[in-house]
């Protein structure tokens, strides 16, 4: 201690001979203006400060070392416990419906008729356009006639035959003669049902593509109409075929619309069979309910599928996560914890499975209740004592 006695009075001298105003002090230096003289007592002044900061570091060393303190980080630290843990894979596609089609004209003709517009609801089998038919209505009207004729004939020739009267070639005759009338108005009445362009579901005419007057030809592949239906919206993204047994029928599945704004929770529909060689994926078809009407094909959909969950995961946080040279992962924990806070830092080894977020899966190596170094574990070593500024 006698060290300390004689170091701390001169430290003090020498601060109070700093600080009186004795001849040739510092406002006397200033007001003579002569820079030599200022540059030099500068350089003492100087000198006498880094001393005195020297002295009183080792003041402090001794001071920590007899309270017994020295050099014991302090840390924070965080319980570890079970808590469900869900891995999403995320993935990018666009909106479609099975129901987006182009209707085409059956038969060449003028587009005669356009019965409804843009926007309008239609119901599966409601006639949309008529074609000009040239003159197949009353052709068909004609074998219509004929056909009633035939089968008159034939009821008679029939009943006749029933009788034992007549040949059997005439009834044969007769009733050849009404079935190919059946026939042929049978025909004619196809023929004239492409003179007419029906919805083929119930939908919405998105598109009218034709005026009335137009004339129209199949073969030059004229779209009159295009119909939509938004009630069976999906999405189809690839899926890496890595994923192929954790990415199944039924699995929970968060569709973001970034246009809209809105995120929609549903589950994956289907998943494909085939293994696309090009980019080694397979297809996944999820349902995209569509209750407000606002959901349109081809709008960009963020999908985030969940393949892995687990009830009781031990999750920690991925920044207090180091590697050693030998590649392993570790983490420190406070072993021996007191109720004053003090602990002894333990390097422990981890196995560690997927990450979501801030959060990684611990598999192995901590068990729950064990406080993990979260803050200070940077600058703490296997062993050490470390004090605890919170109680985890």
């Amino acid at each position: 201690m006698k060290r300390f006695t004689l170091v701390l009075p001169a430290a003090l001298l020498l601060l109070a001979g700093c600080g009186e105003k004795a001849p040739g002090s510092v406002d006397e230096l200033i007001a003579s203006g002569n820079l030599e003289a200022l540059k030099a007592r500068k350089k003492e002044l100087t000198e006498q400060q880094s001393s005195l900061g020297r002295e009183i570091g080792k003041l402090d060393s001794a001071l920590s070392a007899i309270a017994g303190t020295e050099n014991i980080p302090l840390v924070s630290t965080l319980v570890v416990e079970t808590v469900p843990f869900e891995h999403y894979l995320d993935l990018q596609g666009d909106v479609q419906t099975k129901q987006n089609v182009l209707l085409f004209p059956e038969m060449a003709g003028t587009l005669e008729r356009v019965l409804v517009r843009e926007g309008d609801r239609v119901r599966k089998g409601q006639v949309l356009a008529r074609i000009d038919d040239g003159g197949m209505a009353s052709g068909l009207e004609q074998l219509k006639t004929q056909a009633a004729l035939a089968e008159t004939t034939f009821e008679r020739q029939k009943r006749l035959w029933e009788q034992n009267i007549g040949s059997e070639i005439q009834y044969l005759q007769a009733k050849t003669n009404y079935e190919a009338a059946v026939s042929a108005v049978k025909q004619a009445e196809s023929q004239l049902a492409k003179s007419t362009i029906r919805a083929t579901f119930n939908g919405i005419v998105d598109e009218v593509m034709q005026e009335e007057g137009s004339t129209l030809n199949p073969a030059a592949g004229m779209a009159v109409f295009r119909l939509v239906n938004l009630s069976d919206m999906y999405v189809e993204v690839d899926v890496p075929e890595r994923y192929l047994g954790s990415v199944q029928t039924g699995k929970d599945v968060q569709i973001y619309l970034p246009v809209l704004g809105d995120s929609i929770r549903t589950k994956v529909r289907q998943t494909g069979n085939f293994i696309n060689p090009a980019n080694r994926s397979f297809r996944a078809e999820i349902p995209v309910p569509n209750t407000s009407g606002n959901v349109k094909p081809n709008l960009t959909a963020r999908v985030r599928i969940n393949n892995y969950t687990n009830t009781e995961a031990l999750v920690i946080p991925p920044t207090v996560i180091s590697e050693n040279a030998e590649g392993e992962q570790y983490v420190y924990i406070a072993s021996g914890v007191t109720a004053e806070g003090m602990a002894k830092a333990e390097k422990r080894v981890i196995q560690t499975g997927l990450s979501q977020g801030n959060s990684v899966e611990v598999l192995s190596g901590l068990a729950p209740g064990e406080q993990i170094v979260t803050e200070g574990a940077r600058r703490i070593r296997e062993g050490q004592e470390i004090q605890i500024l919170n109680k985890a």
